[in-house]
């Protein structure tokens, strides 16, 4: 579930990737409002809301996974809020969705140079999987090990990111991928 693999396995290749990874502040085109945004002019259709039994099949979900795992956390964002809002904010499952929005803010923050911003968002987002594990009385949720998310979150947290990234290149700024259980780095 948790790596530190340079490469995660792409969960649906068949959906291209950003032509570049947004981060606010830096000059880029807004991705939806800006004409030469990546995303502008796309239909932003309501996804449909995510079950946990059915998390293996459910696009959204494992495009916010792919995206988060390659370093597109503004774009893993957008796509896991679309899904939270659509699955009920207050729902087990919109609170699990809402400590991975967290988790991809946290990866903006990095980009963004903002410590204070990184560590904000990521002690959240362990905090939010430590009360949907509690609530749930389960050790996976939608594929993923509350264990190990909790971890990262910390682990995102505690780490000190001095490196200057180029404007828009994707790049994975966590040592960890979320990989689903089930899935394995091809």
């Amino acid at each position: 579930m948790l790596q530190a693999e340079m490469q995660a396995k792409r969960l649906i290749p068949s959906i291209e990737l950003p032509a570049y990874a947004y981060i606010p502040g830096s000059g880029l085109p807004h991705p939806l409002r800006d004409p030469r945004g990546h995303s502008h002019g796309r239909k932003r259709v309501s996804p449909p809301a995510l079950q946990p039994e059915a998390w293996s099949t459910h696009r959204n979900y494992l495009m916010g996974l792919d995206l988060f795992n390659y370093g597109f956390y503004w774009e893993a964002h957008e796509e896991w809020d679309r899904l939270w809002k659509s699955s009920g904010p207050d729902s087990l499952t919109g609170k699990f969705l809402k400590g991975l929005v967290k988790l991809s803010a946290a990866g903006v923050k990095v980009r963004e140079g903002s410590i204070h911003g990184v560590r904000r968002h990521a002690a959240s987002a362990g905090e939010v999987f430590a009360d949907v594990a509690a609530e749930s009385d389960l050790d996976t949720f939608c594929g993923l090990d509350f264990t190990i998310l909790q971890f990262a979150a910390d682990r995102a947290a505690q780490l000190n990111y001095k490196q200057k990234f180029e404007s828009g290149k994707p790049v994975r700024v966590f040592p960890f991928i979320l990989l689903p259980d089930g899935e394995t780095i091809g």
